[in-house]
């Protein structure tokens, strides 16, 4: 070395060419100053260290093979000796430490492939360290490649070498590891990443030991990035498959494009060595990487290329590779970044902004009817964001749809089955999630699963978070109850809308239009002024009005509902129709129109019927004291009178004991912690030993959790009822929507009454919650008619259900149309008897959930037939429903209800002749042949025609006719209201509809546009059409106002309750009960119905009085609350009018001028009296005047003045009545009786010119 520095001149000024000098060197380093390259000890240390390592390889697999070929030779031959001396072979100490040594060495293989595989926090530690160094190797080359290719360096003075240095020592001890792990040896040491540390690792340490550095293969480490798709797995940043894809392939193109690059560098650089390296060229690395490009896309530009030959035939290889390579990756590439989910990021939240998820079916129709009720103006301002989530992106007009909302709207692709896509819309931090269904699925069942699904995703995801769903078969609702975190009382819903849509029509049967009116209530529509005086005017401004809930003023507290509907409804302009009674004791309960039994509690929740939102704060901000000398009602603000905030349980107190009939401080019976934890007021209401004793049977009906004991209202001190007005109006309801704290007592639980002595208790009359009426189950053949039969059964009043379907088509349960039609809330001889019209097999599919139905009949036929329409007397029918249940199973939209329109013109085309029908029956009736005359129990037709009754516990007929008494000065609209209909224009129906557009060819004499909306065509106005798409508004209501929901179900299901809902999803069919106080309390509940003005006490304002008048008679006299007013079509014409058409107006204003054939909507009170003896009820005789139109949805209150004529014929009706009753035979209605509908129906057992007095004075007289 002492020689090499004294021939080194290190006088600077000395030049020495590049030509003859090829190795730079400096005084500094000791390098041979001859120039002399040394590139063949680099690459030699890495061909000895791969060769070799092969050589050692294989020699070790060649011994071990040869030894284990000896070793199976002497395991044979000693397993021989063995068998021939019969020694056994005794285990040695060797053999133990063999065995030893063997798990020692598998024990650390499987530690260092643990290590390698990224199988624990350590591992993949060490996983992505490697990696992360081997890219900082590669960018310590390419700082290096801006240096000659071979040079003089002093390693503790190059801070690069030192740094790379230590990056191969940790690679060295890496792959240590990773042979250690490895199963096969030799493909190991044949791996890529293998070489790579080949031709990388060895030439450091060379470098080192020579003081020389050589750029080499060091390009090598560029092969590393391959792996970077791995990497990205282990640190849970890739998760998709296309992900995946994209890295990688990008990962292989860059690798292989910058390792070629550094080779051509090498080359170019260097110069052949069969040249003397004479002929290379000065290319940086970035300038080889261009080079490669251009050469992989376009085969070169030549403005750089490779003059080595080394270079050059490198060149030819890798354009046939590069070239192949660069046009199958590039295009895939391309199409996985451009085909990347648009729609694929994540929910960024605002804050103080409430977000919901919405999903399920998403399309264009769905989405705007969502978000056109969802972000109506009407209600309050809705700070809340929508958030789509569909694994298919939107098309080209939904997507439009979503940027006209984009402040509030956004979309994002993917599924709610895939948690990481619940956790991009942030599902753990939304309000609610509301997921939609395909309503014209040709597979319901398959649609129900899927929601099903979803739900059961969600809420694996997040118990907690707030799921209304859309469900199209209500048997599948009882599939969400085995999920454990749904909770329908923390405001989970389920939406069937199979249930709903069957249950509009079926109260369509009660009161025709009454679907109409309720769909209109909850979904938000905006007004629309028209000035022409059409009937369009009145009905639009009746649609302008929805359904809103707001707790009341604490002005209202200890006022009787009615009192707080009247000021609602005069000074308020608002109409409040139910509240929500909440007890800290006790669950919630929805209580409609209550009566005057019920007094309202601080935080009482009412609900509304108005336009706007902000009308509806005038009841929480209404004050006695401020308002009650305001006339307009927008001058009613919030003012600053301080607020009562007595609790609601501080006006609670125990009235009696059940068991005892002692008072709560008397009582024995009472445990004192019970005694103890119930607030009692200082003013307790007086008991008389009369009132416990003697109403002991209704005081049970109402029995709780209190260990028999009761709570009643405490009325204020200086109103404290008598005990016989508590009599009257104590007791608790059981009924889901009647007052859970006090029952009007039903004169059947009264001990001495006449009728609980006929009651047997061991006829089962309802089913188990006394919701229903029940009956025991029937076969199909039982209640099957033949044309015959039915032609010779006089048939009247009666609901014909018109149903398309076969053995293939989907159920639509009918259960749920019938269990309306049913209601407890009715007498026996109420209850309106069902003819179905259809195919037997689809019939006998259904008939598992309707065999314990009463008045039931099935006439297997079609509905397209005259012949079958005629022999069930359809122009005698209270209504005709169309149904069809092959509505989804065709693809064509406008073709999806043409069996439903087809009936239903084909109905309205028929004739009927005037001598048919009634004409048939003789005043003794038919029987059909093969039918015991004597047994009308085990007749398939028994009570086809009802008895009808006068109601005495409200003073209102239940059953009367409309009576057309052309009265002195008035003029009346010419309508036809008689049975015997002489066109089938006149049999009121109501189709039902998939396709909303499919409303024009319902009436051939309207004038609606095809574009027009559902709501605003003549069909649907009145009441004639229903679409299951107008159910789509429930989503956004039960969102805002899950009170909403069970309102809506309490009016149209008749009574369906949770308790309800758990028995069929245990047995799928009602289960009957006996008829028990408990059971019967829940009759209790009041019902929809239709008031004419024809006749009784408001006969003066259905002549030209105003609405607001009648909206407070009613309401005061008989607790009925009106809510709308069905019209006839051309009513506003003062004209003569064959037009019997009627539509819908919702919430007439005050001073809205009446009609005399107008038909007023109600909520009215259960009658306890209406009904018959039990025991009479069988064998009674049914009057023909019961088959009449309106026979047991229309009403009219009996004035005390009739005229002579009329109490003529309905004495001569009773008489026949109870002539009937003494035969016990089917009566049928006598020819000269088929008049029009002039006639009131009494009762048998009433006198007909007794009047009955109002509520309020039957109180007095008691």
């Amino acid at each position: 070395m002492s020689k090499n520095r004294d021939k080194f001149n290190p006088d600077p000024s000395v030049h020495i060419s590049k030509m003859n000098v090829i190795i730079p060197f400096s005084p500094d380093v000791p390098c041979d100053s001859n120039g002399q390259r040394m590139w063949w000890a680099f690459l030699a240390s890495s061909m000895v260290t791969f060769f070799g390592g092969l050589f050692i390889i294989l020699l070790w697999r060649t011994l071990k093979y040869l030894w284990t070929v000896c070793c199976h030779c002497n395991a044979k031959k000693k397993e021989v000796h063995r068998v021939t001396t019969g020694d056994g072979i005794k285990r040695t100490d060797k053999d133990d430490t063999t065995a030893s040594e063997v798990g020692w060495m598998t024990s650390v293989k499987d530690w260092a492939g643990v290590m390698i595989s990224a199988q624990t926090l350590t591992g993949r530690v060490l996983v992505v360290l490697v990696f992360a160094l081997s890219i900082g190797a590669l960018v310590i080359y390419f700082i290096d490649s801006s240096d000659p290719i071979e040079s003089c360096q002093n390693f503790y003075k190059d801070f690069t070498l030192q740094i790379d240095m230590a990056f191969n020592i940790f690679f060295l001890l890496y792959f240590g590891l990773r042979f250690i792990a490895a199963n096969d040896k030799l493909w190991f040491w044949l791996e890529v990443n293998s070489v790579v540390d080949f031709f990388t690792v060895p030439p450091v340490f060379v470098s080192v030991y020579l003081n020389r550095s050589w750029l080499g293969l060091r390009f090598l480490r560029a092969l590393r990035l391959i792996q970077f798709s791995e990497i990205l797995q282990f640190l849970n940043i890739l998760k998709t498959s296309n992900s995946i894809k994209l890295v990688n392939l990008c990962s292989i193109f860059i690798s292989t494009w910058l390792t070629a690059a550094g080779f051509i560098h090498l080359v170019e650089n260097s110069g052949d060595p069969w040249e003397n390296f004479q002929n290379s060229q000065a290319l940086s690395y970035w300038e080889c990487v261009y080079l490669l490009m251009v050469t992989m896309s376009t085969v070169g530009y030549g403005d750089v290329y490779a003059k080595t030959t080394l270079g050059r035939l490198f060149m030819v290889f890798f354009i046939l590779g590069g070239l192949a390579m660069f046009a199958r990756y590039v295009p895939e590439i391309a199409a996985l970044i451009l085909n990347r989910k648009k729609y694929g990021g994540s929910y960024n939240s605002t804050r103080g902004r409430k977000h919901i998820v919405v999903c399920g079916h998403i399309t264009l129709e769905s989405v705007s009817n969502f978000l056109k009720d969802f972000l109506h103006k009407d209600r309050d301002d809705v700070n809340v964001e929508i958030v789509f989530l569909h694994n298919i992106s939107p098309n080209l007009e939904l997507e439009a749809l979503f940027k006209r909302h984009f402040t509030q709207v956004e979309f994002y692709q993917g599924s709610v089955l895939n948690p990481h896509d619940l956790a991009r819309v942030k599902i753990e931090s939304a309000d609610a999630c509301l997921i939609l269904a395909n309503k014209y699925c040709a597979d319901p069942d398959a649609e129900d699963a899927s929601n099903i699904m979803r739900v059961i995703s969600i809420k694996n995801y997040h118990p907690k978070i707030r799921i209304i769903t859309q469900m199209l078969q209500y048997h599948n609702k009882a599939h969400l109850l085995n999920i454990p975190s749904w909770a329908w009382k923390e405001g989970d819903d389920a939406i069937c809308l199979a249930e709903l849509k069957l249950g509009f029509i079926a109260q369509s049967c009660l009161a025709q239009g009454l679907s109409t009116m309720l769909a209109n209530l909850f979904s938000m529509r905006s007004f629309i002024k028209i000035e022409e005086d059409t009937w369009q005017k009145y009905y639009l401004e009746g649609v302008a009005n929805e359904m809103y809930t707001e707790y009341l003023s604490s002005a209202f507290v200890g006022l009787s509902f009615p009192v707080i509907c009247e000021i609602c409804y005069v000074k308020l302009k608002l109409l409040l129709i139910a509240i929500e009674y909440k007890s800290d004791r006790r669950e919630s309960s929805t209580l409609i129109n209550p009566g005057n039994h019920v007094k309202v509690q601080e935080g009482t929740l009412g609900f509304f019927i108005a336009s706007d939102a902000k009308e509806v704060k005038r009841a929480l901000y209404y004050c006695k004291a401020c308002h009650d000398d305001i006339t307009d009602p927008k001058r009613i603000k919030k003012c600053g009178c301080k607020k009562s905030k007595t609790p609601a349980y501080k006006n609670m107190s125990l009235a009696c004991c059940f068991d005892c009939g002692r008072s709560e401080q008397d009582c024995p019976c009472m445990p004192d912690n019970v005694r103890c934890n119930v607030d009692s007021p200082q003013h307790h209401i007086p008991l008389s030993a009369v009132s416990v004793n003697d109403y002991s049977a209704t005081l049970r009906a109402s029995k709780n959790s209190y260990n028999g004991y009761i709570k009643s209202i405490e009325e204020d001190q200086q109103s404290a009822l008598s005990p016989k007005k508590k009599q009257r109006n104590g007791g608790m309801r059981n009924s889901p929507n009647s007052s859970p704290k006090i029952t009007r007592h039903d004169p059947l639980l009264i001990p001495g009454n006449e009728q609980i002595d006929s009651m047997d208790e061991n006829i089962k009359k309802y089913d188990s919650t006394g919701m229903f009426h029940w009956c025991q189950s029937k076969d199909i053949e039982k209640v099957i008619l033949t044309r015959s039969e039915a032609a010779m059964t006089f048939l009247s009043g009666h609901v014909v259900v018109c149903i398309f379907g076969d053995v293939k088509s989907a159920l639509i349960g009918l259960r749920n149309f019938i269990m309306p039609l049913r209601a407890s809330n009715f007498h026996y001889h109420e209850l309106k008897h069902i003819v179905f019209v259809g195919s037997l097999e689809y019939l006998k599919r259904e008939w598992e959930t309707l065999h314990n139905f009463p008045k039931v009949s099935i006439l297997p036929g079609t509905p397209l037939s005259r012949a079958d329409l005629r022999a069930v007397n359809i122009n005698l029918c209270d209504m005709c429903v169309i149904l069809s249940a092959n509505q989804n199973n065709i693809d064509d939209a406008s073709l999806q209800d043409k069996e439903c329109i087809l009936a239903s013109l084909n109905i309205k085309s028929m004739l009927f002749d005037d001598s048919i029908g009634v004409l048939q029956a003789n005043s003794q009736g038919f029987t059909p042949p093969g039918m015991d005359r004597s047994s009308p129990e085990n007749s398939p037709v028994h009570g086809l025609v009802r008895q009808t009754s006068i109601t005495t516990g409200a003073n209102i007929p239940i059953i009367t006719e409309l009576a057309p008494l052309a009265k002195a000065g008035r003029k009346l609209p010419v309508i036809s209201l008689s049975q015997d209909k002489s066109s089938g224009t006149s049999i009121q129906m109501i189709t039902e509809l998939v396709n909303d557009s499919n409303v024009q060819f319902l009436d051939q004499d309207d004038d609606d546009d095809p574009d027009t909306e559902l709501y605003l065509t003549q069909p649907f106005a009145c009441g004639t059409a229903f679409a299951v798409s107008v159910l789509d508004s429930l989503m956004s209501a039960t969102y805002f106002n899950d009170n909403i929901l069970t309102l809506i179900r309490t009016l149209v299901t008749g009574g369906a309750t949770p308790e309800l809902e758990g028995l069929l999803a245990e047995e799928n069919a009602l289960r009957g009960g006996y008829s028990t106080p408990q059971t019967l309390a829940n009759r209790d509940r009041c019902r929809v119905a239709q008031l004419a003005l024809y006749d009784g006490p408001f006969a003066d304002l259905g002549d030209g009085g105003c609405y607001g008048d009648l909206f407070c008679k009613a309401l005061k006299t008989y607790n009925m609350l009106c809510f709308g007013i069905y019209r006839l079509r051309d009513a506003h014409l003062n004209s003569q009018s064959q037009c019997t058409k009627r539509y819908v107006i919702t919430n007439p204003p005050y001073a809205f001028e009446l009609v005399p054939s107008d038909l007023i909507f109600c909520l009215m009170q259960f009658d306890h009296n209406a009904g018959q003896s039990r025991t009479s009820l069988s064998h009674s005789s049914h009057s023909s005047h019961s088959s009449s139109k309106k026979s047991s949805s229309v009403h009219s209150i009996p004035k005390t003045n009739r005229n002579r004529s009329r109490d003529t014929r309905d004495k001569q009706n009773a008489a026949r009545m109870n002539r009937a009753g003494q035969e016990k035979t089917w009566f049928t209605d006598e020819p000269e009786n088929a008049h029009l509908r002039t006639v009131t129906h009494i009762s048998p057992c009433k006198s007909s010119s007794s009047s009955i007095p109002p509520i309020r004075e039957a109180e007095d007289q008691c």
